[in-house]
């Protein structure tokens, strides 16, 4: 048996950089402005996506604002089940993140299991004041009451299907698609 990729894609890259711009000005509006305010991205999409925003962000308030990268691979909730050993990337937050307010980044919401991991490395590095999440997509089919406070675009799923985030500093291009196997 055979097996087909299908993609559809559902943002391309105009519609993503409007959809962080939005969100941009929704952070702004939502925290009064930038005054402690920090994002972190998760590994490997949400940092981009956080690189972006902090970007925008800052051309509309002209002052600098912390970034951080954040490796959650140590605080899955699978890692026992796993076949293959995990690749583990270096956290990187520059910053203290005690009485700050993080807003989190991440390219794709979906069962919200890697947003509880993210929440626990969180954790592990101070008390934030408050945390925020931002996502690109949410493709629902959450597993924990986890909800996005920023979201680019809700595209509902199926389970079988796939959400792929393509970027330009990865794939020289900027997409969201939907990928379907087919079996043949």
């Amino acid at each position: 048996m055979s097996s087909l990729q299908h993609e559809r894609m559902v943002m391309d890259a105009q519609e993503m950089s409007r959809a962080l711009t939005r969100i941009s000005h929704e952070i702004l509006e939502r925290n009064k402005g930038s005054q402690d305010l920090a994002l972190v991205g998760i590994r490997t999409g949400g940092v981009y996506l956080a690189q972006r925003l902090v970007k925008r962000i800052q051309q509309i308030e002209q002052r600098d604002l912390p970034l951080g990268e954040l490796d959650i691979t140590l605080y899955r909730d699978d890692l026992s089940i796993r076949k293959d050993q995990p690749e583990i990337r270096k956290t990187s937050i520059p910053f203290h993140i005690s009485d700050m307010k993080i807003v989190l980044v991440d390219d794709v919401l979906f069962t919200g299991r890697t947003i509880r991991a993210a929440l626990d490395g969180l954790m592990d590095l101070g008390r934030p004041a408050e945390i925020q999440l931002a996502v690109l997509v949410d493709r629902g089919h959450r597993q924990l009451p986890i909800r996005a406070n920023y979201v680019g675009k809700s595209i509902p799923t199926s389970r079988e299907e796939e959400v792929q985030v393509f970027f330009e500093e990865l794939e020289q291009v900027d997409r969201v698609s939907i990928i379907t196997e087919h079996t043949g």
